[in-house]
Parts: structure tokens; sequence; C-alpha cells
């Protein structure tokens, strides 16, 4: 069965560099990795990065104990939101599974 990449529907840690508008221009990124959902390929740097015309998409999850986590990549249907927890951004539609 073949899978879509879920798209990053908004992205609300304007510090990023990937971040243009409130949108993910990365064309995908990882998550996981640490104790909490964490946007891996978050970035805080003075130059901008990613692909104006590009939206963001989700290429792979390791937070292995998310409901939507399959074979280490995302399968939420919807989409994902991205939002700052503490000093870095996080999967906010992390749901444990």
């Amino acid at each position: 069965m073949a899978m879509n990449m879920p798209k990053i529907l908004d992205c609300n840690v304007e510090d990023c560099s990937y971040n243009k508008d409130k949108r993910c221009h990365a064309l995908a990124i990882t998550v996981g990795d640490s104790s909490c959902p964490q946007c891996d390929t978050y970035l805080r740097a003075d130059n901008k990065g990613g692909v104006l015309d590009a939206s963001g998409n989700v290429g792979a999850c390791k937070v292995t104990d998310c409901k939507f986590n399959k074979s280490l990549e995302c399968a939420a249907s919807g989409g994902i939101h991205v939002g700052k927890h503490s000093s870095h951004a996080d999967c906010n539609t992390f749901t444990p599974g």
C-alpha cells in the first residue's frame, strides 16, 4: 500500500529558518529522537532555508509510541501541526498510541 507524506498544515515556530508566514518550507522534516515529538529539522539561523513555493511534509517519525507512527513513517492522514515547546519545535499532532 502506497503512503503519502503528511503535510505540515502550519508551523508556529517563527524563529525556524524554514518558517515563513507560519508555513514550513522544508521539503520534508524528521520528527523524534528525544523525550518529546521534537522536530529534528528545526534550525534557528540568520539565513532562511527551504523552498518558498513548497509546503513541508513529514518524511520520517522516530517517536515509536505515537499512534500515527507506522514503520517509522508518519501516517497522520490529515497532516500535522508544529508548535513551540520550551526552546524547540514539537509535532503538536503527537498522540500516544
